[in-house]
C-alpha cells in the first residue's frame, strides 16, 4: 500500500541485511506455522475513558459538519539506524480514542460525515495469521520481536468504537476529496498522500490547507476544559510524581557522592516514572548550583554539591498519557542559607499571590501579571532594579523580567504544554472556566556572571511549580501535598 504511508500501510522492513538470518526454506515456514495452541480472544469491557472519548468525538464532529476527518496516531520515529524512539501516539488521536500507551503504531481514526454527524472508525494493523511469515520475520511489527497485537474485536470492545484492519484504509485514501481534513502533524507521509489526492480531486496546483489548520486548532481547544476523567488522571499523575521526588530525596547521599549526581537524580525519577506510569512527561531537569539558572537544563551532567540548591522540574506521564509538571527547589545540605531562603520565599510568595486570584471569570494572563507584581516588588526591594517596582511593571520597562524571562503558566493535560495550538484569545487572553488545568511556576534566576546583582545572589536559581485546577468556587492546588514552603522543604529533607 505505497500510496498511504509508512505508518498507515504495510511497511517494508528497514535495510538490516547484516542482521537478516531468518530461515526462509519452505520446510521451516511450514514447521513454524504449525502446532500452536489456540489463543482465546476474550472481548474486554470498555475501558474507563471510552465514554469520555466518545463525547470528545461528538464535540469535534459538531465543529466540522460534512467534513471527513483523518486523525493519525503516527508511526514509530527512528532514533538511529534500525532503532526507534519509544512509541507514543499523537495526543489528539489518544484524546479522541482513549487509546494511549498501548496504541498500535500507525493507527488512524477516521470520522466519516453522515446526515446526523460523523461515524468514527479506527483503522489499525491487526495481527497476521501464523501462516504469514510476518510474526517471526519482521523485526518492526512481528510478534516474535515486539509482542502480539490486539484483534479487531478486542480493540472495538476495549475502546467502544468501530474498528477495521488498516488494509481497508486504502479505500479512505481513494475517496479523499476537498471535503477531507487531516491532522497534518500526525503523520507526514500520510499527509502527503492525502494532499496528493486532494490536488487530484480539486484539479488545481494550489493546495488549500486552511481547513487542516482549523482542525488542529479545534483539537487543541476542546482540551482547554478537562472532563472528570482527565482531572482524576491529573491527580494520579501528581501523586506518582510526589513519589518520584520522595525517591530523589531518599537517594541524596548517593547522588551527592557521584561526580554526575544530576544524572542520578534523573535516573531515580525515571525509574519511578516507569514503575508508576508510562514514562516521564518530558525530559527531567535536574539543575544543581548555577545550572538552576538555565531554564531548560536537561544535560544533567553536573555534580550535586552540599551548600547549593538543586532545581528539579519533573513529571510522570501515566499510561493514559496525562502528565504532571512539578518543580521543587531543594537545599542539597538540608537547610537554606539566609540568601537562598530569601530568594526562595520571594518565589513562593509570587506563586501564592498568583494562586490566590484564580477563579472562573478572570483572564489567564492575569495569573502571570499577579506573579510578576511580586517579582518586581521583591527585586526592587533588594535594590536590583534601576527603577521602582511600579515603574518596572510598565510595559515599556519590565526590568524585573531580566530575572524571570519565562511565563508563569501553561495549560497541562495529555501534553505537558497542552492546547498549544489554541487561539490566543482562548489561551493567553482566555477566560478561566471550571475544569481548566494549568501550572503556576514563577522563578528567580540570578546568573553566575550577572553584574546587576550582588555576588551573594549570583548562581542562585529557584522555581516553584504547582498544578492547578479551576473549580466552581475558585481553584485547587493539585500538588499542595508536595512540600513547598522553605520550612516544609527542610522538614521533608530532614525526614528522609
Amino acid at each position: 500500500m505505497a500510496k498511504t504511508s509508512d505508518s498507515a500501510a504495510a511497511k517494508a522492513p528497514r535495510a538490516t541485511s547484516n542482521r537478516s538470518t531468518v530461515p526462509t526454506s519452505d520446510g521451516f515456514q511450514q514447521y513454524i506455522a504449525s502446532n500452536w495452541a489456540d489463543r482465546p480472544d476474550v472481548a474486554p469491557d470498555a475501558r474507563e475513558q471510552a465514554d469520555f472519548a466518545a463525547a470528545r468525538r461528538l464535540l469535534i464532529s459538531g465543529k466540522f459538519p460534512g467534513k471527513r476527518l483523518i486523525i493519525p496516531a503516527g508511526g514509530a520515529k527512528v532514533r538511529s539506524n534500525d532503532t526507534d524512539y519509544a512509541y507514543r501516539a499523537h495526543s489528539a488521536f489518544s484524546h479522541l480514542t482513549g487509546w494511549a500507551s498501548d496504541s498500535v503504531p500507525g493507527s488512524v481514526l477516521v470520522m466519516q460525515p453522515t446526515d446526523s454527524g460523523h461515524e468514527a472508525t479506527l483503522y489499525f494493523r491487526s495481527p497476521a495469521g501464523r501462516e504469514s511469515n510476518e510474526f517471526y520475520a519482521n523485526p518492526e511489527i512481528g510478534e516474535f520481536w515486539v509482542g502480539p497485537r490486539p484483534s479487531i474485536a478486542h480493540v472495538a470492545a476495549d475502546l467502544g468504537v468501530a474498528t477495521s484492519d488498516l488494509r481497508e484504509f486504502e479505500a479512505i485514501i481513494d475517496s479523499v476529496d476537498a471535503n477531507t481534513l487531516i491532522l497534518r502533524e500526525g503523520d507526514r507521509d500520510l499527509t502527503d498522500a492525502v494532499d496528493g489526492r486532494r490536488l487530484l480531486a480539486a484539479d488545481t496546483e494550489s493546495l488549500e490547507t486552511e481547513g487542516d489548520i482549523d482542525l488542529a486548532r479545534e483539537l487543541s481547544e476542546i482540551r482547554l476544559v478537562k472532563d472528570p476523567y482527565e482531572i482524576e488522571q491529573m491527580r494520579m499523575a501528581v501523586a506518582a510524581t510526589k513519589q518520584g521526588f520522595d525517591d530523589i530525596i531518599g537517594d541524596l547521599p548517593a547522588i551527592v557522592a557521584h561526580e554526575r549526581g544530576e544524572r542520578l537524580v534523573e535516573g531515580t525519577f525515571n525509574r519511578r516514572a516507569r514503575a508508576e506510569g508510562n514514562t516521564v512527561g518530558y525530559d527531567t531537569i535536574a539543575a544543581s548550583g548555577p545550572h538552576a539558572c538555565i531554564l531548560h537544563w536537561v544535560r544533567n551532567d553536573g555534580p550535586v554539591v552540599p551548600g547549593d540548591l538543586i532545581l528539579i522540574d519533573a513529571g510522570i506521564e501515566l499510561d493514559s498519557l496525562y502528565t504532571a509538571d512539578i518543580t521543587r527547589t531543594l537545599p542539597v545540605s538540608g537547610a537554606f542559607t539566609e540568601v537562598q531562603r530569601r530568594v526562595y520565599e520571594a518565589v513562593r510568595e509570587a506563586a501564592d499571590a498568583a494562586f490566590a486570584i484564580v477563579k472562573p471569570g478572570i483572564r489567564f494572563s492575569e495569573v502571570h501579571a499577579e506573579a510578576m507584581r511580586v517579582i518586581a516588588e521583591k527585586t526592587a526591594e533588594w535594590g536590583l532594579l534601576p527603577v521602582s517596582a511600579e515603574e518596572s511593571l510598565q510595559p515599556e520597562a519590565q526590568y524585573h523580567r531580566r530575572y524571570m524571562v519565562h511565563g508563569t503558566s501553561h495549560h497541562l493535560g495529555i501534553d505537558v504544554h497542552d492546547c498549544a495550538q489554541a487561539r490566543r484569545e482562548l489561551y493567553r487572553e482566555g477566560i478561566l472556566e471550571p475544569g481548566m488545568v494549568f501550572t503556576i511556576e514563577p522563578g528567580l534566576y540570578f546568573q553566575p556572571d550577572d553584574l546587576t546583582v550582588p555576588e551573594e545572589y549570583r548562581g542562585i536559581g529557584v522555581r516553584i511549580e504547582d498544578n492547578i485546577v479551576v473549580t466552581e468556587a475558585g481553584a485547587e492546588n493539585l500538588s499542595i501535598g508536595i512540600p513547598r514552603t522553605a520550612d516544609d522543604v527542610e522538614a521533608w529533607l530532614a525526614a528522609s
